[in-house]
C-alpha cells in the first residue's frame, strides 16, 4: 500500500474538498438543506447546514479509506486488476465532489433536473463497471462473490464475463431513463444486474463449472 501514498492522500484530499466550498458559501446557504433525491428529481431528504458541508464529505472519506484498507487486506490483492484498484481510489473523490455540486447548487436555488443528472451518473458508473467486470480475476473483496465462483475459476471468470455485458445494457437503460426519470425503472434495473449473473453462476456450477 506504501506505493500507492500519494493517490491515497490525494484522493482523500479530493473527497473532503466540498466541505472548503460549503465554508466559502456559508454565508448563502440556508439552514436546512435538501441532501437526498429521488430519481424523480425531487428532494426527499433535509439536513442541517454543518451536516451538509462536513458530514457528508467526512462520511465518504472514511468509507474512502475503509475500502482501500479492506482491498489492501485480500489475501488475493495480487488478482485485483490495476483499473479496478483506480476506480476504487476515485469513486469516493467523484461522487463526493457530485453530490456536493447538486446539494449546493440546489440550496442556492440553480435548480438542476437531478432526476437527468442522477439517472446519468449511474448510467455511466453501471457502464463503466461491466467494462471492468471482465478484467476481475477471482478475489474476495471485489466482483460476483458467491459460493458458485468461488467453486472454481471458470465459474468466475465466466459469470463476471456475462455479468460485464448485462451491467453494460443496464447502465445504457438508465442513460435512456434520464428522458424519462423513473424510479420503477432504475429498481427493476438494480434488480436484474443483481439476480441475473447469480443465477447464471448457479446454472454454470449445477453443470459442474
Amino acid at each position: 500500500m506504501k506505493a500507492y501514498k500519494s493517490v491515497i492522500i490525494i484522493t482523500s484530499v479530493i473527497t473532503l474538498l466540498p466541505i472548503l466550498a460549503g465554508l466559502f458559501l456559508w454565508n448563502r446557504l440556508p439552514d436546512t438543506i435538501a441532501t437526498h433525491f429521488g430519481f424523480g428529481g425531487n428532494p426527499d431528504g433535509y439536513s442541517s447546514k454543518s451536516f451538509a458541508i462536513f458530514g457528508m464529505p467526512l462520511f465518504l472519506l472514511l468509507m474512502h479509506i475503509f475500502c482501500i484498507f479492506y482491498t489492501f487486506s485480500d489475501p488475493k490483492k495480487k488478482n485485483i486488476n490495476g483499473k479496478i484498484l483506480s476506480f476504487i481510489f476515485w469513486i469516493a473523490p467523484v461522487v463526493s465532489l457530485f453530490c456536493s455540486l447538486l446539494i449546493y447548487g440546489y440550496a442556492l436555488d440553480i435548480r438542476f433536473h437531478t432526476g437527468f443528472i442522477g439517472n446519468l451518473f449511474v448510467g455511466i458508473l453501471f457502464l463503466v463497471i461491466g467494462n471492468y467486470l471482465p478484467k476481475c480475476r477471482q478475489n474476495y473483496t471485489i466482483g460476483i462473490r458467491l459460493p458458485w465462483t468461488f467453486h472454481s475459476e471458470a465459474n468466475w471468470n465466466r459469470t463476471h464475463r456475462f455479468a460485464g455485458w448485462i451491467w453494460m445494457i443496464g447502465g445504457a437503460v438508465l442513460i435512456v431513463n434520464t428522458l424519462f426519470s423513473s424510479t420503477a425503472v432504475v429498481f427493476i434495473t438494480i434488480i436484474v444486474i443483481a439476480f441475473i449473473p447469480s443465477v447464471y453462476s448457479f446454472v454454470l456450477y449445477r453443470k459442474g463449472i
